[in-house]
């Protein structure tokens, strides 16, 4: 084991605040994307590219199906450096229209004994002016993008669509697809969002401004009916695809004695609820829509049970933090293990074979 390898380097960030150590490693990524011989040489230790995972979804390549999910980099700063670590795709945000501080100190707690996370960290970000400097920087850069946005926290519910009008003409050049976040458990009132009419409403609005591809993110805590409802509304509105599931708010799934009573968890504890959600979702629409699937991915075994269940696209966020970037690579030649094991010549054979 290298100095310098994650399990080490896990050691001095877990003794840090889980903000600091987040912060430190932001500035790591920063610091290599201006390297391109450090980006080239870590990318070829990495990125894993071949033709059974290579993907043409909304008009874009996408290299392989895993990728850095909303919520690490809130600003679009770490865009150059995500395909270094192997993600095929990083999805930024969530950003709002103006900036906000988030919810108070401390929001963000890591549940070791579980391999969780819990956050409350309330849309941190240095609203949609900044992230667009950072994205007209990248006009060169072919990696596909998508782009999460948020109400700001101030902005009354009867107002929430103004907020995503702005953010809708903020980015309609910018990214590759967009994703609606009403799910998120840390904005007051944000969830009640997710009703029928408000998603008529935005996805009519949506339309009206921007032709990339709009997602719809949901929460992992309604029934699959529920949720079963809720998406056909979004896809018959003229959503391009969804994404389940954001964080939990069921605080049954732990028993670590440093939970709180606020925020929503993540990791392993969010693993088979999320998977359970996505599994009746995929069911029903994985023939009907582009499903992304997020929520406790650990391995290669579990996002190809996601593929299997209807996923284009898996995600990983809190895992990466536990299991360090090389869980990124291991799930990549995993699946192509996985895929070979089964018989199959492509990724699109696979997905959602559990209903076909």
């Amino acid at each position: 084991m290298s100095l310098f390898s994650y399990q080490n380097l896990k050691k001095i960030f877990f003794k840090l605040d889980p903000e600091t150590a987040h912060s430190i490693a932001g500035l790591g990524l920063r610091t290599i994307s201006h390297c391109p011989k450090l980006l080239h040489y870590i990318s070829k230790k990495n990125f894993v590219s071949h033709p059974i995972l290579r993907q043409n979804i909304f008009g874009r390549i996408f290299q392989n199906p895993v990728g850095l999910g909303a919520g690490f980099d809130k600003n679009g700063q770490y865009i150059t450096a995500m395909p270094t670590l192997g993600f095929g795709f990083t999805e930024i945000g969530t950003v709002t229209p103006k900036p906000q501080e988030g919810n108070a100190k401390p929001r963000l707690f890591r549940l070791v004994d579980e391999n969780a996370i819990q956050n409350a960290m309330g849309f941190n970000n240095k609203g949609s002016y900044a992230m667009l400097q950072h994205l007209k920087k990248l006009y060169f850069f072919d990696y596909p993008i998508g782009i999460n946005i948020g109400k700001n926290k101030l902005t009354p519910e009867d107002e929430a669509l103004d907020d995503y009008e702005k953010l809708f003409k903020a980015f309609k050049h910018y990214g590759d697809y967009i994703v609606i976040n009403i799910s998120s458990p840390n904005t007051p009132g944000l969830r009640d969002l997710q009703n029928e009419s408000f998603i008529k409403a935005i996805f009519a609005m949506a339309k009206e401004i921007t032709s990339k591809p709009v997602l719809l993110k949901i929460a992992p805590d309604m029934t699959p009916k529920e949720a079963i409802t809720l998406c056909k509304t979004a896809i018959d509105a003229g959503a391009s695809g969804i994404i389940a599931t954001n964080t939990t708010i069921d605080y049954t799934l732990t028993n670590s004695p440093h939970k709180k009573d606020f925020g929503g968890l993540s990791g392993a504890v969010l693993t088979e609820k999320s998977y359970q959600l996505f599994r009746a979702l995929g069911k029903e629409f994985y023939d009907k829509t582009m499903l992304i699937s997020v929520g406790g991915i650990d391995s290669a075994e579990e996002a190809y049970r996601r593929i299997k269940a209807g996923a284009s696209l898996i995600q990983i966020y809190s895992m990466l933090i536990y299991k360090g970037p090389t869980l990124i690579k291991e799930i990549n030649e995993g699946i192509i293990t996985l895929l070979k094991k089964d018989g199959y010549s492509h990724i699109s054979e696979a997905i959602g074979s559990d209903w076909k």
